[in-house]
């Protein structure tokens, strides 16, 4: 009767421990929602190499972030352009990157917003872009404590390919994909598709800079708690 006990509790602790080994695991798998939540974030802070020197900047917490690329994205991403109150620059900053976030948009205005001190209101500037789109493919996501660290393989999409070839049905033209150091690894045909750009990116991933960023899950909210670049 005491072998038979034994066993059972042997048998019993076994079965409690791959329970939860395969509890954890579960816990670990990055579903497709969260993954297409993750890039849709991204989307929204992710800029300009141009505007801001990095689409995405290093940074060790977001109120580290540097001023013009914090205020930039809070342009990027507000639905009006004109009679902007104070309080709509700075509570679309807060629902960007949370409840941390402590920076202070500056009263008087700035590169990005010009004050009109007779209403008490602000004005969105324009921004001047050139033919490049700064581009990014998520490469690898984990699960913190937190929410997700995640990799990303930047890349740059160069649109200003002159020698467009008409054709009956479209205008032909090549994109050259390059790096952030501004080299070229590849080129495709525009009548490729987005996939083919993908899919070469993947192939010639050690040419490309990658830099991971930490997200924090709040309230079923994800924001931006830091960033490093990597070589």
């Amino acid at each position: 009767m005491k072998k038979l006990i034994a066993i059972i509790c042997v048998l019993l602790a076994i079965f409690i421990g791959m329970y939860i080994y395969q509890r954890q695991e579960k816990e670990k798998i990055v579903t497709a929602e969260e993954v297409s939540n993750i890039e849709q974030y991204i989307s929204k802070i992710y800029m300009w190499k141009e505007v801001t020197q990095d689409a995405l900047p290093e940074f060790n917490s977001i109120n580290e972030a540097p001023e013009k690329w914090v205020w930039k994205v809070v342009k990027k991403n507000l639905d009006i352009y004109d009679e902007i109150l104070y309080d709509e620059i700075q509570e679309k900053a807060k629902e960007i990157f949370g409840k941390d976030f402590s920076k202070k948009f500056p009263e008087e205005g700035n590169d990005n917003f010009l004050y009109n001190p007779e209403q008490k209101t602000y004005q969105a500037t324009s921004i001047e872009l050139d033919s490049n789109n700064d581009a990014f493919l998520l490469n690898n996501i984990e699960k913190t404590k937190e929410g997700y660290k995640v990799e990303l393989i930047e890349y740059i999409e160069d649109y200003s390919e002159e020698n467009n070839i008409e054709t009956n049905e479209e205008t032909e033209y090549t994109i050259h994909i390059k790096n952030t150091k501004d080299e070229e690894i590849f080129s495709v045909k525009n009548t490729e598709g987005k996939d083919k750009i993908i899919e070469q990116v993947k192939s010639n991933i050690e040419k490309f800079q990658k830099i991971t960023i930490n997200l924090k899950l709040e309230e079923n909210e994800i924001y931006i708690t830091s960033s490093v670049r990597s070589e």
